[in-house]
């Protein structure tokens, strides 16, 4: 056997459980075009064989928490440009898994459990006014919502 054809044979093996798992898992197959999908490959690939995969307690725990980190100093890093840029503060509502029912502000990276909450114009306006308070009404140039029913008076 070649090299050739030992890699291409390689290739298809690994193909065909990167398959499994999407099949499995239900993943779209855009995952693929994630920018995190060819450097976790080539991360499996140098590592070899005898590395011990990640546990779905490991994912929920220390590399959870590792992730929040990251996505927090990156949020501070955004945020120090609003003096600059200004913000957009949009939101939409939606419910989750067990249906509650959450508000999340896009710009501010934020959400709001509104659980039993009459949603109306009064309580958007407040809603709002806290999040304008929390970000700074400076920065602020427009609200983009998809409330538009609960805004009728």
């Amino acid at each position: 056997m070649t090299l050739k054809s030992l890699m291409k044979c390689t290739r298809n093996m690994l193909s065909r459980y990167i398959s499994k798992w999407f099949y499995d898992k239900w993943l779209p197959f855009n995952a693929t075009n994630s920018p995190y999908f060819l450097p976790m490959t080539n991360v499996i690939q140098r590592v070899g064989p005898g590395v011990k995969p990640t546990t779905a307690y490991e994912l929920s725990g220390l590399i959870w928490d590792k992730e929040v980190e990251e996505v927090r100093k990156w949020i501070a890093k955004y945020k120090q440009v609003w003096s600059r840029t200004c913000i957009t503060l949009m939101s939409d509502g939606w419910l989750n898994k067990v249906k509650k029912e959450y508000i999340n502000f896009l710009t501010f990276l934020s959400s709001k459990d509104v659980l039993g909450k009459k949603k109306d114009s009064n309580f958007l306006v407040r809603l709002y006014d806290q999040i304008v308070e929390e970000v700074g009404d400076k920065h602020v140039v427009q609200f983009i919502m998809d409330n538009t029913s609960a805004c009728v008076f």
